[in-house]
């Protein structure tokens, strides 16, 4: 079995520092990786917010139209009814 010596000793962890190096840069990126993609759902949660309130809107527009037709088919049903001049 070979001699550890304090040479070799500082040559691994020499190399256990470039790693570890390595590995904080790496795991800096997916932090920054991470912080993009939070901040895209959250836009993309926004304009999906946006789309329901204008589903919303279109919505009630057309309840209200609904509402005029059917009173408007009511009053054309009643016409048949009443006595024509």
């Amino acid at each position: 079995m070979a001699e550890v010596t304090s040479e070799l000793m500082f040559e691994l962890l020499k190399k256990l520092h470039q790693k570890l190096d390595r590995v904080d840069f790496a795991i800096s990126e997916l932090r920054a990786d991470n912080q993009t993609i939070r901040a895209q759902l959250h836009a993309l949660q926004g304009d999906v917010n946006n789309l329901r309130a204008t589903v919303g809107h279109f919505e009630s527009r057309l309840d209200r139209i609904d509402n005029r037709l059917e009173l408007r088919e009511f009053q054309e049903a009643q016409a048949r009814f009443e006595p024509q001049p």
